[in-house]
C-alpha cells in the first residue's frame, strides 16, 4: 500500500465516525458505519489496499474500540471531541499496523 492509498483510506474511513445525536443526552454515543468493499472501490479507493484494511486481523477489535471510545472519555467532554478521538483511533490502527509499500 502507498502512503496516498493508506492517507485516503483513513480520510474515507474517518467520515464514516459519527455521533449518534438521537441518543447523546446521558453520555455521547459513536456510531461507525463499516464499509463494504465495493464501497470503497467506488469512492476510488485502491481495491488491494482496501482489500487488505477490511480483511485484517485486527478490524474488529478496531470496530470495537471506535464505538466504545466514549467509554475511556470525561462525562463532561464534548460530542465533537469524543467524536475527534474516535476518528483518531481509526488513524491510530492503520498507522501502526499497515505495511506501506514505496511508491
Amino acid at each position: 500500500m502507498t502512503p496516498d492509498e493508506l492517507r485516503n483510506i483513513i480520510a474515507y474511513l474517518r467520515e464514516r465516525v459519527s455521533v449518534d445525536s438521537e441518543k447523546t443526552e446521558d453520555s455521547v454515543v459513536i456510531t461507525f458505519n463499516p464499509p463494504l468493499l465495493t464501497d470503497m472501490i467506488d469512492n476510488g479507493l485502491n481495491e488491494e489496499s482496501s482489500k487488505s484494511i477490511l480483511n485484517a486481523d485486527w478490524w474488529n477489535e478496531m470496530v470495537t474500540d471506535i464505538i466504545e471510545t466514549p467509554e475511556f472519555c470525561e462525562p463532561e467532554d464534548p460530542p465533537e471531541e469524543v467524536l475527534e478521538y474516535a476518528m483518531d483511533v481509526v488513524t491510530d490502527y492503520l498507522r501502526k499496523r499497515v505495511t506501506l509499500s514505496g511508491a
